[in-house]
């Protein structure tokens, strides 16, 4: 017996967890385009997010006898969502093909505006950070980074060994790879190549 003192979402919901396959098909109506948005600002691509969207969903339906635990289903899938957005990004991060596909996804499909301000916001992170680096660590960050010079070039210029050049880019590629997923959830290798659009 449904309780019809519940929300009509609780209802769906309690009825999803029940096994019930209409009340998924309404709950996943009901949340699919907010959890594409959302998912979206992580991929930068309308397709992927959809494809990972739906993978979510399939997730949380062979999860469903779980439900009953959950307080806030909302909070629940969004959650979900974004872990599984996550795990996707680090996999993309270690296959050339998907992260290739992210980055092609970003450029392809941006919202002059909103992506102008986004990388704004993305390339006052990355100096932040690199403001924060030892004097030397971050010199020698640009001097390979930025001016695509050779660890030999910069021991040369600089009058250090090539050991100490590579110690420091170690130090450096650390202290933002860290940085970036601690404050922007998103592998270092997603934002450099953001930043190289």
């Amino acid at each position: 017996m449904i309780n019809t003192n519940l929300t009509k979402e609780a209802v769906l919901i309690l009825r999803f967890s029940q096994n019930d396959e209409k009340a998924a098909l309404a709950i996943f109506d009901l949340y699919f385009k907010n959890l594409c948005s959302f998912v979206e600002r992580y991929v930068q691509s309308k397709e992927l997010a959809e494809d990972i969207v739906q993978e979510v969903f399939i997730k949380i339906w062979e999860n469903r006898s779980n439900l009953s635990e959950v307080q806030s289903f909302k909070a629940y899938l969004f959650t979900v969502a974004k872990n599984h957005t996550l795990n996707f990004l680090k996999k993309a991060s270690r296959s050339e093909v998907a992260m290739g596909e992210v980055v092609n996804s970003y450029c392809t499909n941006r919202n002059e505006t909103e992506e102008a301000i986004l990388d704004k916001e993305y390339l006052a992170f990355f100096n932040k950070v690199l403001d924060s680096l030892p004097n030397r660590s971050r010199e020698i960050f640009k001097l390979c980074r930025e001016e695509k010079k050779s660890y030999e070039e910069v021991a040369q210029l600089l009058g250090v060994s090539k050991n100490a050049v590579k110690n420091h880019m170690v130090y450096s590629m650390k202290s933002l790879k860290e940085a970036t997923h601690a404050e922007l959830g998103i592998p270092l290798t997603v934002l450099l190549a953001v930043l190289s659009q």
